[in-house]
């Protein structure tokens, strides 16, 4: 009976002794977990190639590695990026820089921290046979623009040719509505055009007289960039206030690095990451998704700085235009863009051996399909 007494105190002494244990194990997990810094951001548009970076970054846990448990918020119509991250409902946003310029020059302390894309995506569209393959060659004919914010490289480029946009006088502006119906049509001279989703959907349009897609033969693609008036685009911003805390910015360089690398990893894995973002959204089909992936590449390599650091003569030409367009009253003041943070992150993905520079990288040949599908 003693002996049996004996037994069953050390059972019950070896099941608490594994109580105990289990407990502790799942304390010193829960720590582990709980060191991983919550961060939103706010993208500008929905689901699409155009933010292929961050999905990746997010799918292949580079934000994790980081220490980061970030959440991807989407975009939309009514969605303005700046007013989600002033007031506090994330802490970096996706945007272009004359918005956050505009942003500031109301009072709203926001800084970019990171210039992903190096040059404008923007374009003007005339049809070849027009023989219109000039900025200076629309003088007197109906250009068509969105409008609401998106005309400044447009107008800055008719302007330098001698044009009054603001005026119609010397050209004729007509309201674009999100689509290509209007140069479709022939309705305008010429239509703006993102290299990386207009465009597109013009080549996936078929030609009523041949039966067969558009191809670029059929086309004038003026860029702005080309044209000197290009201005920089989508870029990472947060706020001054957030930034003031040095442990804040500690993992803002930790955000930073690791949403580059997601765009080093597009850069070099371009299909994979088209399958990310159908994953993240199938707002447009495969097709379209591709063509917008190898654009959005080529809007970001080479960067001869490395990625997410910015130009200072990109940048004054953005600001530039934004004044001389009343996008903005005054000269934006020297908060409005910082290098530090991003220079440590790309110090941090060159110690990864990453290449931070991708001065080799050329872009594929993307066949286009039928409504993009």
């Amino acid at each position: 009976m003693k002996n049996r007494l004996v037994v069953g105190a050390l059972i019950v002494l070896a099941v608490c002794a594994a109580v105990v244990a289990g407990t502790a194990s799942k304390a010193s997990a829960s720590p582990s977990a709980a060191k991983l810094t919550k961060i939103t951001l706010q993208l500008k548009w929905v689901p699409q190639a155009q933010f292929a970076g961050y999905y990746a970054a997010s799918l292949k846990g580079f934000y994790k590695a980081q220490g980061l448990d970030v959440t991807l918020k989407n975009g939309g119509p009514d969605i303005i990026p700046e007013q989600v991250v002033a007031s506090g409902q994330a802490q970096f946003g996706v945007d272009w820089l004359p918005s956050l310029l505009a942003a500031r020059d109301k009072g709203t302390q926001l800084v970019n921290v990171g210039q992903v894309f190096a040059r404008s995506g923007m374009t003007q569209l005339t049809w070849k046979s027009s023989g219109i393959d000039s900025i200076a060659k629309m003088k007197d004919k109906k250009v068509a623009n969105w409008l609401g914010g998106n005309q400044y490289e447009l107008f800055a480029a008719l302007t330098k040719a001698g044009m009054n946009p603001e005026q119609n006088q010397g050209v004729t502006i007509v309201q674009q509505p999100f689509d290509m119906g209007l140069l479709l049509k022939s309705q305008v001279d010429s239509a703006s055009a993102m290299t990386y989703n207009e465009l597109a959907q013009v080549l996936e349009t078929t030609n009523a007289k041949t039966g067969k897609l558009y191809t670029l033969g059929d086309l004038n693609v003026i860029k702005m960039q080309d044209a000197g008036t290009g201005m920089l685009e989508d870029g990472l911003f947060s706020t001054a206030a957030w930034l003031k805390s040095a442990a804040n910015q500690a993992t803002a360089v930790k955000f930073i690095a690791a949403s580059l690398q997601g765009w080093i990893y597009c850069r070099d894995h371009q299909a994979e990451c088209v399958q990310m973002t159908l994953k993240e959204g199938p707002t447009l089909p495969k097709g379209h998704q591709t063509w917008m992936m190898n654009e959005i590449n080529k809007l970001v390599w080479p960067s001869s700085s490395g990625i997410g650091i910015m130009n200072t003569a990109d940048y004054g030409r953005t600001a530039s235009i934004a004044k001389q367009f009343r996008v903005i009253k005054a000269a934006p003041s020297a908060g409005a863009y910082r290098t530090d943070l991003a220079k440590k992150a790309v110090a941090l993905l060159k110690k990864k051996g990453l290449d931070v520079n991708g001065s080799s990288w050329k872009p594929s040949v993307v066949k286009v399909t039928a409504a993009g599908k």
